[in-house]
């Protein structure tokens, strides 16, 4: 009879790593290199390291369920669980809360994620500025920080340094508030395959090919090492699944705009890269041939309507290609307080690139069938004037749009969602599999 599906042996992953140098961290040891004692066989530890896996799940999933809770739930057995929760509590995963009131009889423990435990640290870089942050595993950003700096015109190892002080500043503020970081994520403005890779930054001059997590480990001294170097867009994305407010939204693109436009598309909660890393470039699909030349050397790509620069343009404003997160007091403000007065250029350009948008989306959507589109970065900033145009364009073009409207969302986390996605990648790796980052659990009797 084969085995119940609590009790199969998981996926092995990579190792997370420790970030503060402290034994209690997680291991550097890749996990599929498990020390294992002759009375321990392979299979045993395989099968414990799923059973952590499982029931740190339960408890993430939220709802305070108690250790019986959990039992009934996965299908294993009280003292299973038991001996399960006493590891993950040891190692700082979870908590046994107070036990919630109005019940009857002697109510069970609640368990809850602990916020004290291990974080992860995110780091961006984009063209205007680097920033950092430090999310717990309840997704709570407890320390954040950005520097405006023009990284287009600086030489790129005085970028990663900027990085690294300001990833070390939001470090340390952690550790003095008790928190350790178990790893580091970080957010690039360009191509990123599966290798890591950055193949195509187009607005940092000096990049192109660059492995960035190699580069900028050094420079981060002990908070090495680097769990996830992902292209901002894929990371955004992210971010909205894990931290955008509706746990059921597991299928969506998530759409953003800056300097130049990028799509982040989840399906079945996870992201799709593509077979090399690189889809989601939307910014690049073509809305209008014979269009005006795009930077990627093609024609009438949607970034030459609905990209940043190409409002600004159309809208008549100094156009000088910044986000509004590094240059606060730039272009961006300046369309935003246009449009708020009802200046008609200013409308009419974002009319345009809201058609242009939801024509790019709609064929996006007719490929991929996802039910949901998240409007981010400064796309959420403007849609107040943007969605009306994108949800014509998408109940027109869209060919299940009848039965199945797809559903137009903006996005609560702003030009922040990136880094906090960046983050989230080495929380959300330590809830995926804990024993993974922390192999000790293994060697529990």
């Amino acid at each position: 009879m084969s085995a119940r599906p609590s009790e199969r042996a998981g996926r092995t992953t990579g190792s997370h790593g420790h970030g503060d140098g402290s034994a209690a961290g997680p291991a550097h040891a890749a996990p599929h290199r498990l020390r294992h004692a002759p009375s321990q066989p392979a299979r045993a530890k395989q099968l414990r390291r799923h059973n952590l896996a499982l029931v740190l799940g339960e408890v993430a999933a939220g709802g305070r369920p108690t250790r019986a809770q959990v039992a009934a739930r996965t299908g294993l057995t009280k003292a299973t669980v038991s001996t399960l929760v006493d590891a993950l509590a040891a190692h700082g995963l979870v908590l046994e809360g107070d036990p919630d009131r109005g019940l009857v009889g002697r109510p069970g423990l609640p368990l809850v994620l602990d916020p004290g435990g291990p974080a992860g640290l995110g780091v961006e870089v984009n063209v205007d500025y680097v920033s950092a942050c430090v999310v717990d595993l309840t997704g709570t950003v407890r320390t954040a920080r950005l520097v405006p700096c023009d990284n287009r015109h600086l030489e790129r190892l005085a970028v990663l340094d900027a990085a690294a002080r300001v990833a070390r500043r939001c470090a340390a503020e952690a550790r003095r508030a008790g928190l350790t970081v178990a790893g580091v994520g970080i957010a690039l403005p360009g191509l990123v395959g599966l290798d890591g890779i950055l193949h195509r930054a187009p607005n940092l001059p000096g990049w192109d090919g660059l492995d960035v997590a190699p580069a900028l480990a050094p420079l981060l001294e002990a908070l090495s090492p680097v769990v996830a170097s992902d292209n901002e867009a894929n990371l955004a994305a992210l971010a909205e699944r894990w931290y955008g407010g509706d746990p059921s939204n597991r299928d969506f693109v998530h759409v953003s705009g800056e300097i130049g436009v990028g799509a982040g598309i989840v399906v079945g909660g996870a992201l799709w890269r593509g077979a090399r890393g690189l889809g989601g470039e939307l910014g690049h699909v073509t809305v209008a041939p014979g269009g005006d030349r795009c930077g990627c050397g093609a024609r009438g790509c949607l970034e030459q309507l609905a990209g940043q620069e190409a409002i600004l343009r159309a809208a008549g404003v100094s156009v000088r290609a910044a986000t509004a997160l590094g240059t606060p007091d730039g272009s961006v403000q300046e369309l935003l307080r246009r449009a708020r007065v009802g200046d008609q250029r200013t409308l009419a350009a974002l009319a345009r690139a809201g058609t242009a948008l939801g024509v790019a989306l709609a064929g996006l959507v007719n490929v991929v069938d996802v039910p949901v589109v998240v409007l981010g970065g400064l796309y959420a900033e403007l849609a107040p004037w943007l969605a009306d145009p994108v949800r014509a364009e998408l109940e027109a073009r869209v060919v299940g749009f009848a039965w199945s409207p797809t559903e137009l969302r903006v996005s609560r986390l702003g030009g922040h969602a990136a880094v906090r996605g960046a983050a989230g990648a080495v929380v959300q790796a330590i809830l995926a599999d804990p024993a993974g980052s922390y192999p000790a659990m293994l060697d529990a009797s």
